[in-house]
């Protein structure tokens, strides 16, 4: 499929110009003015529109077992629901159980994740250690493509790291040339407070948010960044939710260590008021972790994006409908923990940043896009405007209105946490591989049409040093 994208408004990380852009054979072919229009091409008039490089999810969880049951989304309607709202790409996790194979856990991600219709790259959860967890990172990172391996801080019990398995891993992923995320939340004080608060008759929604309070984020973070220190590796702290962890955060970068931080769109937004419904299915289908937090901590991550000490946004889109969430009717312990937003990230982040003057339009291309490219080393192929870059690319209309609501969403989940916010600024237009897949409103896509995408060690790390 050719595709020529004429006089738009072409926006990068870094520069804003007039211009035209081709596509052919899944790459982009040129960049100028004037550009002719090849035979048989697809034209799209940008005018009035701006042209981007497609949104990258750094952090999504389809189909993914967890408590008995598994996610309602899956890589065919969740990088369905992505391209509906500019997102081309998304970045999906292995997680074994503690004591099973990670390659085997690999494989299993990789059958299902072949029914994407949007690329796709892997992080791998590092949840126990022995030397074959060292040798199958080692596979992994040199057969298969991934520079990046999770470890969940929370999760007592399951596939929590605790200190010694995160030094081995540290230890293991630098001799890689790999990056190092966590989930910073204290598994052990958010297992004693949880135990504690049901104890006390406390058994609804309510009880999530007093389990998991700022402070056991914090200290997790404050651990991770010592130990990634102590062993040299950079570090990338996944949903920060709070003004504590983001303290951590800025102080690491202002001495100069690689320390990378990831914000969610609903942290930036929703606060914690929800856990406090009266009607237990509103309430549940915002139970998260980190949950959503106080308004002031949503101020002080807003001011994390536009200081530069939060580089990428995120979904950790982890979907779970009404039954499932019932599971914890009366135990909030058992309230499956996940919320969608692979569909809306964008336009939220445009019409909360961009429209408030929050953000400029290059600082959301970088916080959509770029940034993840350039940490998980996928940059110029991902996250750029630049020829011979894949044609992931989307035509953003800065005029478009829209209500979301779990009634006209793509996701494949019977609830949305931003149901009924009005969005000033969406996609029209949606390219994956120079192919059209989304036109002003509707899909055409293909199961199975998304590419992986292997992702090369970083060598010395020195092409974190600028972002």
């Amino acid at each position: 499929m050719t595709v020529l994208i004429r006089g738009g408004t072409l926006v990068t990380h870094e520069n804003t110009w007039r211009g035209d852009l081709l596509c052919a054979d899944g790459k982009i072919q040129q960049i100028g003015t004037g550009l002719d229009v090849p035979v048989n091409a697809t034209v799209i008039d940008a005018g009035g529109a701006y042209v981007m490089p497609g949104g990258i999810d750094p952090h999504t969880h389809m189909q993914l077992e967890v408590m008995g049951t598994i996610t309602s989304e899956d890589f065919e309607s969740g990088t369905s629901a992505a391209l509906a709202g500019g997102t081309t790409m998304i970045m999906d996790f292995a997680i074994p159980n503690a004591g099973e194979s990670l390659l085997e856990a690999y494989r299993e991600w990789q059958q299902r994740a072949r029914n994407s219709v949007a690329d796709y790259a892997c992080h791998a959860a590092i949840t126990w250690w022995n030397q074959s967890v060292a040798a199958d990172m080692e596979t992994l990172v040199n057969e298969e493509g991934i520079n990046s391996f999770k470890h969940y801080m929370a999760y007592k019990g399951t596939i929590m790291a605790d200190e010694a398995v995160l030094r081995a891993s540290f230890t293991r992923a630098l001799e890689l040339g790999a990056i190092v995320t966590v989930h910073a939340e204290d598994g052990d004080a958010v297992f004693h407070m949880q135990n504690e608060i049901f104890g006390r008759g406390i058994t609804g929604p309510e009880g999530h948010p007093l389990s998991r309070p700022p402070m056991v984020e914090g200290k997790a973070a404050k651990d991770a960044v010592r130990i990634a220190s102590e062993t040299s590796v950079p570090l990338y702290i996944v949903h920060n939710s709070c003004r504590d962890s983001l303290e951590v955060l800025s102080l690491a970068r202002g001495s100069g260590q690689r320390v990378f931080g990831e914000v969610l769109i609903g942290h930036l937004l929703i606060d914690d008021s929800v856990y406090r419904h009266k009607d237990f299915a509103t309430a549940a289908a915002h139970v998260m972790s980190p949950p959503f937090r106080a308004p002031e901590h949503q101020r002080a991550l807003w001011q994390g994006l536009q200081d530069g000490h939060l580089q990428t946004t995120a979904t950790d889109h982890c979907c779970f409908c009404a039954e499932q969430k019932a599971m914890g009717k009366n135990d909030f312990r058992k309230i499956p923990s996940g919320t969608a937003g692979v569909e809306n990230r964008m336009e939220l982040l445009w019409h909360h940043g961009v429209n408030t003057n929050r953000l400029s339009v290059n600082e959301f291309v970088a916080l959509t896009s770029t940034n993840a490219a350039k940490i998980f080393n996928m940059y110029p192929r991902k996250g750029s405007l630049t020829v011979g870059a894949d044609a992931d690319i989307v035509v953003w209309d800065p005029e478009a209105h829209k209500t979301i609501s779990a009634a006209t969403h793509f996701q494949k989940v019977d609830f949305n946490v931003f149901e009924s916010m009005s969005v000033r600024g969406c996609a029209s237009y949606t390219l994956s591989h120079g192919k059209v897949v989304f036109t002003e409103g509707m899909l055409d896509v293909a199961r199975g049409a998304g590419h992986y995408v292997k992702r090369q060690p970083l060598s010395n790390y020195e092409a974190l040093a600028n972002v």
